[in-house]
C-alpha cells in the first residue's frame, strides 16, 4: 500500500492529499513532516536532487528516525547540509558511499544538558562529544553562563582563563561569545542557556541579599537582551552562590521574561538530597506560576537516606506532565555526580569573592562552624570514600586526583574535614569532585520515565592537551554509547528507538530546534551511524579520557566529521541561536 492510500485508509490526509488539520499540528509538533515525503523530488530547503547525484549517500542503513518509530531499511541522499532523500537510491550516486549495512542510522545526539563553553575556544574537536555522536552542544547550565560580563568580571574571568588555559576573554554579551565561538569553528553545533547566577551575580553582588524592584526590572532587560541575541532561556544553579540566593519570587519574575520569549527553564533544583521534595515543587510552582517550559537539571534523589524518595518526586512530575504542565527532565547513566568540592560548605560562607570565602575558611573562629557543616554532608554522602578528588588547578595537588578524600587524609595524615579545608585554601576553591551518592534502581527509574532526556552534564574535552587534565567523570566521554549499549541493549531497560528519541527528538522539541532531531528530508543533515552490537562507553573513573567504541560516522551539518571511528578534521558545526 502507498504512504498516501495509508494515510487516507487512517483518515489522516483529505482527497486532496493534504494533512488534516489534527495531523497537521501533531506532525508539525513532532518535526516529522518529512518523513511523509521522503521520496519526492523538489527544491524544499534548498536541496536540489539533479540527475539522481548526492554529495553523501548512506545505504541500506537500519534507520533510526529520532521520532520514536520502529527502525526501516532505507538508504540516505544529502545535498549540501541536508537530507535530500529518505528511500531506495540504488540508481543515484554520490562523492561519498557509506555502507550502513548491518549499522543503525539515526539523527545527532543532542546534548541538551552540558558545562561547555570555553572548552570550544580552547580545542574546538570537542573530541569528547562528537567521537560519541554528540552534533549539538547545549551549554550555560546550572546558573553559569561566561556571559553578561561587566568590565570588572570581564577583567577577572580574562585573568582566571588566561592562567588557566592561555585564551583570552574578548566579549562582554552573549553576541560577543557566540562570535567567538563562530570564529573559532567547531566540530559541533552549540546553543547556551543564560545563567542566573551570572545574572544576579551581575546586578544585586555575590551576598546573600534580596534584590530589589530596581535591580530584578535590571536582571529582566539583560536577560529579554540575552535572548534577543541567541539564548535558549534561563539556567539556574540554586544549590550554588549566588543563585541560591534569589528566592521563589524573584525566579517567577524572571522565568515569566523567559516565557514570554518562548524560552526554557532549566533548573539545577535548590536541593538535590535532603529537601528534594520542595526543591521540585518549588520548580513546579515557578513553572505554573511564569507558565514557563521547566527542565529539571540531572534528576536524582542524592545520598542513600533520600533514595526513597524518587518514586514520590516521579509521581509529582507525571502528574504536573499529565496535566498539561510543559515539564521534562534529563539525566546522565551514571550513581556519581560530579561538582566542585565547595558544594559540601554551607551557603553562608560561600557569599562574596573567592578571597572572603578563603578568608572564613582560614578564619579560627569561623572555620569550625564551616567544618561542622561539611561533616554533616560527608557523613549524609555515606562518608570520604564516596568522594573523590577529579581535578586540581596547581600541579603541587595533582598527585591527589583519582584518590578518595580518605584516601588524601590518609595519606596526608590529617583528618579528612583538615584536608579538605586545606586543599579548599590552597586551590582557592578549584577543586572538582565525583560524589558516589546515588542509587542504581533509581537512576534506571529516572532514565526510562517518559518526560525524561539525556544529557551528559559534561564538558567537551579531549585525552590531550589542556583539556585533558585531571580525572573528569566519565560522562564526558561515554554518556550516550552508555545508555545506547548498556540500559537498551544489555539491560533492555526500553528499547533502540526510545533510547534514540530521549537523545534527538525530544530535546530539539524542548529547545525548539527546527530542522533537527528527526531524520526527515529537508531537515539537517546532523547524523550518526553505529553499530547497535557493540556500541558502549569505555570511559571509567580511573581511566575516563577513553573515547566510546560503535560509532563508525557522524555527519554535521552534511561534513563527514567522523569516519570508520576517527576524526577527519572537519569543522562543520554551527552556533544555534534561539528564535532563528
Amino acid at each position: 500500500m502507498s504512504q498516501d492510500k495509508k494515510l487516507k485508509n487512517e483518515g489522516r490526509v483529505n482527497e486532496d492529499g493534504n494533512l488534516n488539520r489534527r495531523d497537521f499540528g501533531k506532525a508539525l509538533s513532532a518535526g516529522t513532516l518529512g518523513l511523509a515525503g521522503a521520496a519526492w523530488v523538489g527544491t524544499g530547503c534548498g536541496t536540489v536532487r539533479v540527475n539522481n547525484r548526492f554529495d553523501i549517500i548512506i545505504k541500506n542503513g537500519s534507520v533510526i528516525d529520532g521520532s520514536g518509530r520502529e527502525a526501516f531499511q532505507s538508504d540516505i541522499g544529502i545535498i549540501g547540509d541536508r537530507i535530500a532523500a529518505i528511500e531506495n537510491l540504488e540508481n543515484a550516486t554520490a562523492d561519498t558511499v557509506i555502507d550502513g549495512n548491518q549499522l543503525a542510522v539515526s539523527p545527532g545526539f543532542i546534548d541538551i544538558h552540558t558545562h561547555t563553553d570555553l572548552g570550544l575556544i580552547v580545542n574546538s574537536g570537542a573530541e569528547s562529544k562528537i567521537m560519541q555522536g554528540v552534533t549539538t552542544e547545549v551549554g550555560g547550565n546550572c546558573g553559569d553562563s561566561v556571559f553578561p560580563l561587566d568590565e570588572d568580571e570581564l577583567k577577572g574571568m580574562d585573568k582566571d582563563t588566561f592562567e588557566e588555559f592561555g585564551i583570552h576573554v574578548d566579549w562582554n554579551d552573549l553576541n560577543g561569545f557566540l562570535d567567538r565561538i563562530e570564529k573559532n569553528k567547531t566540530s559541533i553545533n552549540y546553543a547556551t542557556f543564560t545563567g542566573q547566577g551570572r545574572l544576579r551575580g551581575l546586578v544585586v553582588g555575590r551576598n546573600d541579599v534580596p534584590a530589589t524592584r530596581e535591580q530584578l526590572t535590571k536582571m529582566q532587560e539583560i536577560l529579554r537582551s540575552t535572548m534577543e541575541q541567541g539564548s535558549f532561556g534561563l539556567s539556574s544553579g540554586l544549590e550554588y552562590a549566588p543563585g541560591s540566593y534569589a528566592d521563589t519570587e524573584e525566579l517567577v519574575e524572571l522565568c515569566k521574561t523567559v516565557a514570554g520569549n518562548n524560552g526554557i527553564y532549566a533548573t539545577h533544583i535548590r536541593s538535590e538530597d535532603e529537601k528534594v521534595e520542595e526543591a521540585i515543587q518549588e520548580a513546579l510552582d515557578i513553572c505554573r506560576d511564569a507558565e514557563v517550559s521547566l527542565e529539571i537539571s540531572h534528576l536524582k534523589a542524592n545520598n542513600p537516606g533520600n533514595w526513597p524518595k524518587l518514586d514520590h518526586i516521579l509521581e509529582m512530575l507525571q502528574e504536573a506532565s499529565d496535566s498539561g504542565m510543559p515539564v521534562h527532565a534529563d539525566r546522565y547513566p551514571y550513581i556519581a555526580y560530579s561538582t566542585g568540592l565547595s558544594i559540601f560548605l554551607p551557603l553562608q560562607a560561600l557569599q562574596g569573592d573567592t578571597e572572603e570565602k578563603i578568608a572564613r575558611l582560614s578564619d579560627p573562629k569561623q572555620s569550625p562552624g564551616i567544618l561542622e557543616y561539611v561533616q554533616k554532608r560527608g557523613d549524609n554522602i555515606g562518608g570520604w570514600d564516596r568522594v573523590v578528588i577529579s581535578s586540581c588547578f596547581s600541579e603541587k595537588n595533582k598527585k591527589w586526583e583519582g584518590k578518595s578524600i580518605s584516601e588524601c587524609a590518609e595519606e596526608s595524615r590529617i583528618s579528612p574535614l583538615e584536608f579538605v579545608r586545606t586543599i579548599l585554601i590552597e586551590e582557592k576553591n578549584r577543586v572538582q569532585i565525583v560524589g558516589f551518592g546515588m542509587d542504581e534502581d533509581n537512576l534506571k527509574k529516572v532514565l526510562s520515565s517518559p518526560f525524561v532526556m539525556v544529557g551528559s552534564d559534561g564538558n567537551a574535552v579531549a585525552p590531550h592537551g589542556k583539556l585533558g587534565e585531571g580525572k573528569p567523570h566519565p560522562r564526558y566521554y561515554g554518556t550516550f554509547p552508555r545508555v545506547l549499549g548498556t540500559y537498551a541493549r544489555e539491560e533492555t531497560l526500553f528499547n533502540l528507538p526510545t533510547a534514540v528519541k530521549k537523545m534527538t527528538s525530544m530535546p530539539a522539541g524542548k529547545l525548539g530546534l527546527s530542522g533537527r532531531g528527526v531524520l526527515a528530508r529537508d531537515n539537517f543533515a546532523d547524523i550518526v551511524v553505529f553499530n547497535p552490537e557493540t556500541i558502549i562507553d569505555q570511559a571509567t573513573f580511573v581511566d575516563p579520557h577513553q573515547f566510546a567504541s560503535g560509532i563508525e560516522y557522524v555527519i554535521v551539518n552534511g561534513q563527514v566529521t567522523v569516519k570508520n571511528g576517527a576524526q577527519t578534521g572537519v569543522r562543520a558545526g554551527s552556533v544555534l541561536r534561539h528564535g532563528s
